[in-house]
């Protein structure tokens, strides 16, 4: 209800924010119930972007479901292929060739890295400093042009197979690519400094829409959402895949204990550092291997034999899982995903209400959400 008139005072009020808001990475509404300047009740309503792609998969084979896999968080689209090969791998009980492995490993970790820098620049913007969305833009092309070289894809790459990789490496890849990484980690600092070191960001950060450690078990948040509560869990430590096993050393988990807007900005960055040292060590590794197969062959007709499993990756946002259905076609009977956006989303319940309207956009872009990514 709105007050009118003189009962407006004692009335709470209801306010749409979206569906289409700048403060939001795509078509998000939020239905708030206000008392004055403070949210009594928040309402993340979702829907507006709606692909039904779980069920498009059952209508696709194997290779062609990585094409609608890849789109639900446009952000991260390799890593989002990545989850759907692993599962029909697994249930194939394939082995990928090793120069793969950790080719998938470097190029999951540079998609890491292109999905942190357009939040590392967009949550600025959404908060008034317009400055590091250049920086971060400038980066990302560094790094787009040797992931469009390798895969042909500017974002949607569609560069993994059931079974490795579409192709082997352009000649001299390797050595653009280490380039690449190089370039951008000797400018991350701007970040540090430009965005953690100026006082208005952290005024409007520090202390606010603090997440707890229950709150985050509770709704299942997982990502850098989830570790800035310090809840410390990254499935590349704790059930590694790919080439992450041997990657210890060099992985690091980062948390913080905060849980508050500048706590989760701070693990991303943080995070994004930690991609580009993994991203370089395994171009090391690649250095060392011999040459070799990047791919299986497969029949002309690939049908996974009858059982399911689960198959789940430490996307750039968090947790991503697909449970997979086999009836043994050449179609998946099931097909379900488990995005990390519309988990940690659920979380804006517990986390808007007590909060003012003014801290609401702070809150709202530190959550690092892509909309299709809960629209799935």
């Amino acid at each position: 209800m709105v007050g009118i008139g003189g009962a407006a005072e004692s009335t709470d009020m209801v306010l749409n924010i979206g569906p289409q808001h700048p403060s939001t990475h795509g078509v998000l509404r939020l239905k708030l119930v206000l008392d004055g300047e403070r949210i009594v009740r928040a309402e993340p309503v979702i829907g507006y972007m709606h692909r039904g792609a779980e069920k498009l998969f059952e209508a696709r084979d194997y290779r062609q479901i990585i094409m609608l896999a890849n789109r639900h968080d446009w952000l991260s689209a390799f890593s989002n292929e990545l989850g759907v090969v692993l599962a029909v791998e697994r249930m194939l009980g394939m082995e990928v060739p090793e120069r793969a492995v950790w080719l998938r490993t470097l190029l999951a970790e540079l998609n890491r890295v292109l999905n942190h820098l357009m939040f590392l620049g967009s949550y600025p913007l959404e908060l008034g400093g317009i400055t590091p969305i250049f920086y971060a833009f400038t980066e990302r092309e560094e790094l787009q042009h040797v992931m469009e070289e390798v895969s042909g894809g500017r974002m949607h790459y569609m560069f993994n197979r059931v079974g490795g990789l579409k192709e082997d490496l352009p000649a001299g890849w390797t050595a653009r690519a280490r380039t690449a990484v190089a370039d951008v980690r000797s400018r991350m600092d701007r970040f540090d400094d430009l965005v953690l070191g100026n006082d208005i960001f952290r005024g409007r950060t520090r202390g606010v829409g603090v997440l707890s450690p229950r709150a985050v078990h509770a709704y299942g948040v997982s990502g850098p959402i989830g570790r800035a509560s310090g809840v410390d869990f990254d499935l590349r430590r704790d059930e590694p895949y790919l080439a992450y096993g041997e990657l210890g050393d060099v992985l690091k988990v980062v948390t913080r204990e905060e849980g508050d807007c500048l706590a989760r900005f701070e693990c991303l960055l943080e995070q994004t550092h930690n991609a580009l040292d993994l991203a370089e060590a395994c171009l090391d590794r690649l250095a060392d291997l011999p040459p070799g197969p990047v791919n299986q062959r497969l029949p002309k007709v690939l049908k996974a034999p009858e059982g399911h499993t689960y198959a789940w990756t430490e996307n750039p946002l968090g947790i991503n899982g697909y449970y997979l259905v086999s009836k043994g076609e050449k179609t998946p009977y099931r097909l379900k995903l488990r995005s990390a956006s519309y988990n940690n989303i659920q979380a804006l319940t517990e986390l808007l209400p007590g909060t003012l309207v003014a801290d609401m956009v702070a809150i709202l872009g530190s959550m690092f959400f892509v909309v299709g990514d809960i629209d799935k």
